[in-house]
């Protein structure tokens, strides 16, 4: 199991953790270190122990075994510690409906020990910050999708906790305002320690420090966007549009084939993926087969590519 080191201090860390109901692993054995005000994200498909691990770091649910640091303090032994010092903004939306913006942050302040006169101090904090405070009297029913989940990390952040746990907060929320919550989220970095699960690829690629990839319980790579780019995509997609090809059995695209195993043919064009590429011995390949060349494009790696090449087993099966 891959461990994911850091030379800073430790927000969180993983030994061990472990999750079973009856005879599935939620959670295989997770080793992970968090430092203190980063951004890390979890990624993964639906089902392979995200949220799991969130609730189990939140003191949500226990452990079949191992254990957790939470800024130095066990999850098995202060529980009720840990619980003062961490918010999470969990999947379901946590809004009263019928309470209005303003009421539902004055509530969670007061909930967390805050006096009247500060909650409303807090709240006035938050709606300004999440850019809210025009609906603050308006009831959270009445907000959109994309406005309920402004409110609902807004009373998680309201407590003022080191550790912010954003479980999938864009889940069904259109692409505008998507993309309104991650300028939000960017706002936090740094201030907070955040730990967000998403299964969408783009929102890790574009907000996490670091991104550690489950896979059916287990973590499956960790590590910058760049370093997982890098170290487990296939490398750069050379596309060559062609003038023509004989099939995809041609002897050309066999010869290819032998240096190039992660080679296709879609219509006129051949991409050619792979960690090193040599542009001139692929060009004489296709000279000498008398397909002649006529544009060729690079195409970086991106993190899809990453998610695809660690799932290739699974989606072979």
């Amino acid at each position: 199991m891959e461990v994911c080191n850091t030379a800073a201090p430790c927000a969180i860390e993983t030994k061990g953790l472990t999750k079973l109901y009856k005879k599935r692993t939620a959670v295989n054995s997770l080793n992970l270190s968090i430092k203190q005000g980063e951004l890390f994200s979890l990624l993964g498909q639906n089902g392979a122990g995200k949220t799991t691990t969130i609730k189990m770091l939140c003191c949500l649910l226990s452990p079949t075994s191992g254990d957790a640091k939470i800024m130095g303090r066990s999850i098995l032994e202060n529980a009720a510690e840990i619980k003062q010092i961490i918010n999470v903004s969990p999947q379901e939306t946590a809004i009263a409906p019928n309470l209005t913006a303003k009421e539902n942050l004055e509530l969670v302040a007061e909930i967390y020990g805050s006096t009247r006169d500060k909650a409303k101090e807090k709240a006035n904090e938050m709606l300004s910050l999440f850019k809210i405070s025009d609906r603050s009297n308006d009831k959270a029913k009445t907000f959109s999708g994309g406005l309920q989940r402004r409110l609902s990390i807004a009373m998680a952040l309201i407590t003022d906790p080191e550790i912010l746990f954003l479980d999938e907060p864009t889940l069904g929320l259109d692409p505008q305002a998507r993309h309104e919550l991650w300028n939000q989220i960017k706002q936090l970095k740094g201030r907070k320690t955040i730990v967000l699960t998403t299964h969408y690829l783009e929102e890790a690629d574009e907000l996490a420090d670091r991104i550690g990839i489950l896979k059916n319980g287990d973590l499956v790579a960790c590590g910058t966007s760049s370093e997982l780019k890098e170290n487990l995509s296939r490398g750069k997609t050379v596309i060559i549009k062609c003038a023509g090809i004989n099939g995809i059995n041609s002897d050309a695209i066999d010869e290819l084939r032998l240096d190039y195993p992660n080679i296709n043919v879609i219509d006129c064009n051949i991409e050619v993926s792979s960690a090193t590429i040599n542009y001139y011995g692929i060009i004489d390949c296709l000279h000498r087969h008398n397909i002649e060349a006529e544009n060729i494009t690079t195409k970086e790696s991106s993190l899809e590519d990453v998610y695809l090449t660690l799932n290739k087993d699974k989606e072979a099966k």
